[in-house]
């Protein structure tokens, strides 16, 4: 496969992976309807950042160490959960928020979102999953199918790749900035015609981030019940 090809390739996964919802998403979208593109990119940059430490952990074995450690993973789960409740109080709290009237504090407080992002990320178990396996497999020779890893099933065995290839990294990363930048952008034009937008993205995001923070506590109660 030509560096071009492994570059697309690696783009439409990074895509394929960043797109769907999730509480990455929620918190990007929280922090762009309510505190601009600016905030919404950064907090995106911050989910980013926790991918770029776990390529470098998987890259010096730190990462697999969580594979024999399940009280460490099971206390990091905990924590995820806890996280995302927190964000989710604070999601909701700004269900009355305003695209056109935003206030000074929140303002000031708009690098909070990468913050929060990349704390939300680096305590994300299905994050580190990710990178346990598939994550993994990026780097060593071999091939993957990139819409199935992505868990897109429609579109599973349409675009096959060689793994171990610099472009592909440099591509997934670049897939994923593509959507950082536009997924804010897209959402900053909506709420230039769609002012009703604010409250109803805050309240989703309460939603979302509490049922994943529900279901992170669930799944470190089942890790370390066996434990204690």
């Amino acid at each position: 496969m030509s560096v071009v090809a492994s570059l697309v390739a690696g783009v439409a996964f990074g895509l394929a992976l960043a797109a769907p919802p999730g509480p990455m998403n929620a918190v990007i979208a929280e922090e762009s309807v309510l505190r601009g593109w600016t905030a919404g990119f950064r907090a995106g940059l911050g989910a980013a950042t926790a991918d770029g430490i776990f390529l470098v952990l998987s890259l010096v074995g730190v990462v697999g160490f969580l594979n024999d450690a399940p009280l460490v993973k099971g206390l990091m789960v905990g924590v995820g959960g806890v996280l995302m409740l927190y964000y989710a109080y604070g999601a909701a709290r700004e269900v009355r928020g305003s695209f056109l009237a935003v206030d000074a504090d929140l303002i000031d407080e708009e690098s909070a979102g990468f913050r929060k992002a990349l704390v939300l990320a680096l305590t994300n178990p299905y994050q580190v999953l990710f990178w346990l396996t598939v994550g993994v497999g990026l780097l060593e020779p071999g091939e993957i199918d990139v819409f199935d890893a992505a868990d897109v099933t429609e579109l599973a065995g349409t675009l096959v790749v060689e793994t171990g290839s610099p472009a592909l990294v440099i591509g997934f990363f670049a897939g994923i900035g593509l959507w950082i930048t536009g997924f804010p952008g897209a959402l900053i034009a909506a709420k230039r015609r769609v002012e009703a937008l604010a409250p109803v993205v805050a309240a989703l995001s309460a939603l979302l981030l509490g049922g994943f923070g529900v279901a992170f506590l669930f799944d470190a109660a089942r890790t370390l019940g066996p434990l204690v």
